[in-house]
């Protein structure tokens, strides 16, 4: 492929001069496939990286992430930071305060006096490590026995140093062998390795202070078993010259805000921290059945969240395997798990709900389904645009291809919601209760809990007319969803004008390195669909308590937490796109998910209720319908000119919220 002249770096960002395509860079052939596919409908839309980034092409600031803590630099400022500062008030007093405490007990045991004054120093050292640096050095022979009084001297220290009592003749013997080490191993080591085992892990929770994890292993794996002369702890000046020796140590920030793009394996630091979340969350939900350890709301709250780490490796898996394989490969990868999430959840929670002959479940699960529809429509693309405005003035984005998901949309929603209008057409309205307010027969009466009844004459109208309906449109649905992928990636793939060129730098070749293969992919994909089924049982076992004790409308509860917490992988993949000027892909997560819901995810509920009868109907509340139809007329307004700003994308999500507070104050469904 031929490059446009604009096309010099190794980035996402749309080549702006390039008028007839738009111009994309990837650095290898699996990241073009990747690109490629982002722009294909249907497909998953992935922003992270599925292979490993060639370490020159990084920036200084992503290269400083994933270094170690064993470079000397020049000064670099004052070390006086509200890191540095945060680690003294989290870390650095306690830790110090333990050393001095084992110093003191080495002291005591007087064969491990030569670990007494290394604790010591490392006592001073992790009070503040910053602008330290600890080093491996080696002993000359003639040094190895060392007497009182005697003194050495260092380019590093800048004058002599006392040296300590040691015994005779230390390094002569294996070191392993040594009394003092053993008592040291025994005694004081255990200790101090539970102590940065505890610091490592709440610093690499807490992400900014991941150089301070970093500093505690390596300080537990290297420093704590090093023969204690052979570790050599010197504060650095500006003017000296680095001791010739291995470096082990040397940090000099606590906290880096741009932790947020670490990652291990191409696994985002969030997702690898919340991965413990679903062993807890399984352990205590099928261990603590009888609700002895925690409550329902814990169990359920625990639940929802391990959701969010397994949707984002699930679509991930997605993506790495779709890369990697053809289209035909990727499209049955992408049809078939890229709404594993969200129908887990749903099937799940009619089971359920018919195994107890509890209606309110079908209506949870259609709240989260117009929920999902509503906040893809307004709140996914609307965010996107206010964060991405607040960098780029104005955004443009591919309208024609915007264009064929908004017909979709209206396709979808009409189909969605025709069941529902032919119910309010031919079904009989049936009222609860109702009082004469002008105590006259022929008065005006006021009535309660009204509803229409599709069941009247033994179900007549359900059974002969609103049933085949909801059949045919679940029929009709999908077929449709068919045409528009052969529409949008076989006949006229011209519309997304994408050109994936192969931008790399001279003298530079760039093979694919992968982060997961396909297989791996596969297998990680299996696993977290069991644990997402695992986690969305728990949830819906769970679920049952915060409906009936809630007082906030079971409404809300479907089309906020249990609608939107899912999608959070795909909203931070959006908002990313976003802040790339890329916002034709952050417009095309949100209307990919909401066709989705409607051409595929309903019909699949329909049709899974003729195997298994549930309470599912598709026949939505008048606030779903209103609701729905409204935003997607409203997005189609916005979307007409291919162009959008903050002040637009405030639009969509100040209705978003007007929504959301007349979902809010809504009574619950009748009879839940």
């Amino acid at each position: 492929m031929s490059t446009p002249p604009c096309c010099q770096q190794h980035s996402e960002e749309v080549c702006e001069s390039c008028v007839v395509k738009t111009t994309l860079t990837a650095e290898n052939a699996v990241e073009a496939n990747k690109l490629s596919n982002n722009y294909k409908f249907g497909f998953k839309k992935w922003k992270s990286h599925v292979t490993a980034r060639p370490w020159e092409d990084r920036s200084e600031i992503v290269k400083e992430l994933y270094s170690d803590l064993n470079v000397i630099r020049g000064s670099g400022g004052s070390t006086l930071t509200c890191g540095n500062v945060l680690y003294l008030l989290l870390f650095g007093w306690w830790l110090s305060l333990l050393y001095v405490l084992v110093a003191a007990l080495m002291f005591l045991t007087v064969l491990g006096a030569p670990y007494g004054w290394l604790c010591w120093d490392l006592a001073g050292y992790f009070l503040w490590p910053f602008g330290k640096v600890i080093q491996k050095v080696e002993v000359p022979k003639s040094h190895q026995v060392c007497e009182a009084g005697v003194g050495e001297s260092s380019a590093l220290l800048g004058g002599p140093t006392a040296c300590r009592w040691r015994p005779r003749c230390w390094l002569g013997t294996g070191y392993w062998h040594h009394a003092s080490t053993a008592v040291w191993l025994c005694l004081a080591y255990p200790v101090l390795l539970l102590a940065h085992g505890l610091v490592c892990v709440t610093a690499w929770l807490l992400i900014v202070l991941i150089p301070v994890a970093k500093l505690s292993a390596r300080a537990a794996r290297r420093v704590l078993l090093l023969p204690p002369e052979r570790a050599l702890v010197r504060r650095l000046r500006m003017t000296e010259v680095p001791l010739e020796g291995e470096v082990i140590l040397c940090c000099y920030r606590a906290a880096n805000p741009y932790y947020y793009k670490y990652a291990v394996d191409g696994i985002n630091v969030f997702a690898v921290n919340l991965l413990p979340l679903v062993l807890v969350t399984l352990v205590l939900g099928y261990v603590d059945s009888p609700n002895q350890l925690t409550g329902s709301a814990v169990k359920f709250t625990l639940a929802l969240l391990s959701i969010m780490p397994l949707s984002y490796y699930i679509g991930m898996a997605i993506a790495s395997i779709s890369a990697q394989s053809n289209f035909a490969v990727g499209a049955v990868v992408n049809a078939t798990f890229g709404s594993i999430t969200e129908l887990t959840f749903y099937i799940t929670a009619l089971i359920k709900g018919s195994r107890e002959g509890n209606r309110c479940y079908a209506e949870v699960v259609k709240s989260a389904l117009t929920g999902t529809l509503v906040g893809c429509v307004l709140f996914v693309p609307g965010l996107c645009m206010v964060i991405g405005g607040i960098r780029h003035q104005e955004q443009r984005f591919n309208s024609r291809s915007a264009g064929v998901s908004s017909a979709l949309l209206f396709l979808s929603v009409g189909g969605v919601f025709a069941p529902t209008l032919f119910s309010k057409v031919y079904g009989k309205l049936v009222c609860g209760e109702c009082h004469n307010v002008t105590q006259n027969p022929l008065g005006h009466y006021l009535c309660h809990s009204c509803h229409f009844d599709l069941m009247d004459n033994n179900g007549t109208l359900y059974y002969s007319h609103v049933q085949p309906l909801v059949y045919t449109v679940s029929i009709l649905l999908p077929a449709a969803y068919l045409i528009g992928l052969f529409f949008t990636l076989k006949t006229h793939t011209h519309i997304y004008d994408i050109h994936i060129s192969d931008c790399h730098m001279p003298g530079h070749h760039h093979s694919a390195v992968v982060h997961w293969s396909r297989w791996r992919a596969l297998v990680i994909l299996l696993l977290s669909t069991l644990c997402m089924s695992a986690c969305a049982d728990l949830a819906t076992e769970h679920i049952s308590p915060i409906l009936t004790n809630s007082t906030i409308s079971q409404y809300f509860i479907g089309v906020t937490v249990l609608a939107m917490v899912p999608e959070l992988p795909e909203i931070v993949n959006g908002i990313q796109f976003a802040l790339q000027n890329n916002l034709s892909l952050s417009i095309e997560i949100g209307n990919c998910i909401a066709v989705q819901v409607c051409m595929l995810q309903i019909p699949i509920l329909v049709l899974f209720t003729i195997f298994y009868p549930t309470n599912f109907t598709l026949v939505f509340s008048d606030l779903h319908v209103y609701a729905s139809m409204f935003s997607v007329v409203l997005m189609n307004y916005i979307f007409m000119d291919g162009k959008c700003d903050y002040f637009q994308g405030t639009v969509l999500v100040m209705v978003y919220f007007i929504l959301l507070a007349v979902y809010f104050f809504a009574p619950s469904p009748s009879g839940c």
